[in-house]
């Protein structure tokens, strides 16, 4: 491992830390050129219609493989398209999508704008976006300009206040259904604690912490040659895992904020009824001093290595404190220079008791086995367990990141072929991703409270939640 270390480290060190980064989120920014005129024309020649629901996949890594398993293992669907510029994740894609014998899809390659070209030259029932941070926003508004019914954006959706609101701007222009796709909403525990909420369990809600623990220093300095690293509870190797080093990496160096806030705040967000009759109203950040990936460096490659001497502006820990407009508070921590042990740190407190994620604990006000005495949340969550998972355990159970993607895509599929919002929409996906340009604003200003953006413009008061009703 230590010679794995040091040569990425070389690599990345002759290439100039960053500059890849900040290449593509140039071009990226230049995205968007294209037409919904293209639609009545895609539809003449796009053949017969087989019933079978049309997937395109822009951006082909091992994320797009995971997404692929499960559209296809859902009767009625079909992958029309992909797209990528790297050969090597298209090939391993073809090979991966022919293990289903099924049509190899047509493939769209050849330059940064490439996927304009599919969305001009295919017709989609849905997209699914699994690019580099930079470019999800530019790839939603474009397929949605494009008329993709549904559009699904990996996490984070986006990555500043203006492009929040370039996402719900285009989804309520072009009538698209933009889905953030935000897995750990569906994690079983998750899942169960929202289903306690709904039901009153732990009385009116009060506070929520969570976050994005994760030790990601191999991540961020890895070659992808010789060893596997986890993510999310699976082990990837290869190209892939050098690729997203890349890009990741770059954001440690530039920014300074909760760069990656979803996977914590989506399921706290849904018990907090955000967007749907509560929203949250402002923010305060502070971020720790830069040391772990300094010390990550100087560790493995020497105190002389060239990237000794890089700054990296993202503080190892990143703490956010958010009110709601109904009086709640959430507490959101991003901590991924660090050693420690994975953890989202869930916990969802009412005037009734609490769940904590860290520890699989619940405590209910006169319901709990023993006065002040914490129950196992297992016990719970058997009594709660949600529809979805009751139902879909079987299907599940070989699906990635233990089983919440292929919930995630049936509940996502069920929309699309029923015609109903999307379960995460434009609105939670702007709300969600917004506290990475809120916390770098707050951070920048001292841990000022900034205001948090309506960005459902009001309508929040009487929004109704279509999430897994």
């Amino acid at each position: 491992m230590e010679s794995t270390r040091r040569s990425f480290l070389k690599k990345v060190s002759a290439a100039g830390l960053g500059a890849a980064g900040l290449a593509m989120a140039g071009n990226a920014e230049a995205a968007i050129n294209v037409s919904s005129e293209s639609q009545a024309k895609k539809k003449k020649s796009a053949g017969k219609d087989d019933g079978k629901l049309r997937f395109g996949f822009i951006g082909t890594g091992s994320r797009c493989h995971e997404h692929i398993n499960n559209v296809l293992a859902i009767p009625g669907n079909k992958v029309v398209a992909i797209c990528d510029i790297q050969q090597g994740p298209i090939e391993r894609t073809l090979k991966h999508i022919a293990q289903f014998n099924v049509p190899a899809p047509k493939v769209y390659t050849g330059s940064e704008f490439a996927f304009e070209e599919m969305l001009n030259n295919e017709e989609f029932d849905c997209v699914i976006i699994a690019s580099p941070w930079e470019w999800h926003v530019p790839m939603s508004v474009a397929a949605m300009k494009a008329g993709v019914p549904y559009v699904g954006v990996e996490v984070s959706a986006a990555n500043t206040l203006e492009e929040c609101w370039d996402l719900v701007n285009t989804s309520e222009t072009t009538g698209s259904q933009l889905n953030i796709m935000e897995n750990v909403c569906y994690r079983r525990d998750c899942m169960a604690a929202l289903n306690m909420v709904r039901q009153g369990l732990f009385g009116e809600m009060l506070h929520g912490t969570c976050g994005y623990e994760h030790d990601l220093r191999d991540v961020k300095f890895n070659d992808g040659k010789n060893y596997t690293y986890q993510k999310g509870g699976e082990l990837r190797m290869g190209p892939e895992a050098f690729a997203e080093a890349q890009w990741r990496t770059n954001h440690s160096v530039h920014r300074n904020g909760d760069v990656y806030p979803t996977h914590g705040i989506g399921p706290v967000a849904h018990c907090m009824d955000i967007n749907c009759g509560n929203r949250f109203v402002s923010l305060t950040a502070m971020a720790t001093q830069s040391r772990g990936l300094h010390k990550f460096i100087v560790d493995n490659g020497g105190e002389n290595h060239p990237l000794a001497k890089v700054r990296f502006n993202l503080g190892d820990i990143v703490t956010s404190m958010i009110k709601c407009a109904n009086g709640q508070t959430i507490i959101v921590t991003h901590d991924t220079n660090s050693p420690r042990p994975y953890s989202l740190g869930f916990r969802i407190q009412g005037t009734e008791g609490l769940w904590m994620n860290d520890g699989d604990t619940v405590y209910i006000q006169n319901k709990s086995k023993r006065p002040h005495i914490w129950d196992s949340s297992d016990e719970w969550f058997k009594k709660y367990d949600h529809k979805l998972w009751a139902n879909l355990e079987a299907q599940a159970a070989e699906a990635g990141h233990g089983g919440m993607d292929f919930i995630m895509m049936y509940d996502l599929i069920d929309a699309i072929r029923n015609k109903k919002p999307a379960p995460m929409d434009c609105y939670d996906a702007a709300a969600w991703s917004a506290i990475s340009g809120l916390s770098e604003m707050s951070i920048a200003r001292g841990g000022a409270l900034v205001d948090f953006p309506d960005f459902t413009r009001g309508k929040w008061i009487n929004r109704k939640s279509k999430f897994a009703i």
